[in-house]
């Protein structure tokens, strides 16, 4: 059966809104992933891994997160000429539906590939590629109109010319700027960078950025900082989940992590943050909008790969049912019922046969560890909530 593309903004749709829900920009990886790895392997030796995938990363993280919960994603990126670019391009055009019209075609460059190996919830990569060959703004130049875009401060926001960027220039257009930051390799977390949440209306880095950026000791006194100087501010966590401040409605929250068994953590913060910008756009409540996105990142993490974690409407209907129906649980299993019940307004509208994961790999068939898509929760696993990795959200 195919599956249903549901609508969370169908209600907000007009005749002459915007072309596309979500505009990104960034770099395109093929991510082959190794899981089921007991350690990694020292110099001189072999390991053998469980299980392996390979999908599109990086951007594309992103993107599909965003696809897969119904946001009308447009993607601006380069792809060489290689059968890796061919396989990136079919994933995201043809599976997952991203529009990719911006984005361009270079012969003799080839496809950036990453390696990520995951071991004890936590993974480690070795990454190969050249920067593109023209930038994200000679791309998209004049962007089309958009009810959100999705950045990397130091990159995107800023240019360091006089003329605007694509994203101010979308901003002009009425899109809110939901921006983050990766890790400083210099140590030097200067302040002088969120300067650039100026143009920003969310922020969404993880409590060490936060803190190192703020120079603060608390992920709390982090969040207060950056509520100064950004709209919406969200510190995620770790395993103690997500805290945020909206001042454009007065709400303050703070969410617990899910507890899931992990199996790959690659891409979970961009399926936090694509979460988080469905709940916004849909004028949900702060507590259900972390809550959300909590739950996304937490579905994500218990799947392998970036891009082919992200959960559909039809995952989330399925988890929500699983536990509205599930017996028993004790005090923990309680809470996530309160927690979630605002899903019971909202699963019942989507469709059946709607967006679950798709399995998206080189390979004729995914090589995963017992083909496993949905482990069962186990109480005494905690997983947190991951953001981006320092370079182009992976």
């Amino acid at each position: 059966m195919t599956d249903v593309v549901y609508d969370p903004l169908a209600a907000q749709r007009t005749a002459d809104g915007p072309d596309f829900d979500v505009l990104l920009s960034g770099t395109v990886f093929l991510d082959i992933i190794f899981t089921g790895l007991k350690t990694m392997p020292s110099a001189g030796t072999e390991v053998w891994a469980g299980g392996m995938g390979s999908c599109p990363g990086g951007i594309a993280n992103l993107a599909v997160a965003s696809s897969r919960l119904g946001l009308r994603t447009s993607l601006a990126a380069a792809f060489g000429d290689d059968d890796y670019a061919d396989f990136c391009w079919r994933t995201l055009a043809e599976q997952e539906g991203v529009d990719l019209s911006r984005s361009r075609r270079f012969d003799a460059w080839h496809s950036p590939v990453t390696v990520s190996m995951a071991v004890d919830r936590d993974r480690s990569m070795v990454t190969h590629g050249h920067p593109a060959p023209i930038s994200g703004n000679e791309m998209i130049r004049v962007p089309p109109r958009a009810r959100a875009v999705m950045v990397d401060l130091g990159h995107d926001v800023a240019c360091g010319t006089d003329e605007p960027t694509w994203v101010e220039a979308a901003r002009t257009q009425g899109a809110l700027v939901f921006g983050d930051v990766g890790w400083d390799p210099t140590g030097e977390w200067s302040p002088r960078l969120l300067d650039q949440l100026a143009g920003c209306d969310a922020f969404l880095p993880n409590a060490p950025e936060a803190m190192a950026y703020t120079r603060t000791e608390t992920p709390n006194d982090a969040l207060y900082a950056l509520a100064d100087v950004v709209p919406l501010a969200v510190v995620t966590n770790g395993a103690q989940g997500a805290l945020a401040i909206d001042g454009t409605t007065g709400e303050e929250a703070q969410m617990p992590a899910l507890r899931v068994p992990a199996l790959d953590p690659t891409g979970a913060g961009d399926v936090f943050a694509a979460g988080l910008v469905v709940g916004t756009l849909a004028g949900w409540s702060l507590r259900n909008r972390l809550a959300f996105a909590i739950m996304c990142s937490g579905l994500a993490v218990q799947q392998f790969g970036g891009s082919l974690a992200a959960p559909g409407w039809g995952d989330i209907a399925d988890w929500w049912h699983a536990l509205r129906d599930s017996l028993g649980g004790g005090s923990y299993m309680a809470s996530l019922r309160r927690r979630y019940e605002f899903l019971e307004q909202i699963v019942p509208t989507v469709p059946l046969g709607g967006v679950h994961r798709a399995a998206a790999t080189i390979a004729r068939h995914a090589d995963v560890e017992g083909r496993q898509l949905m482990p069962r929760p186990r109480p005494d696993a905690v997983q947190g909530v991951h953001s981006p990795s320092p370079r182009s959200r992976r």
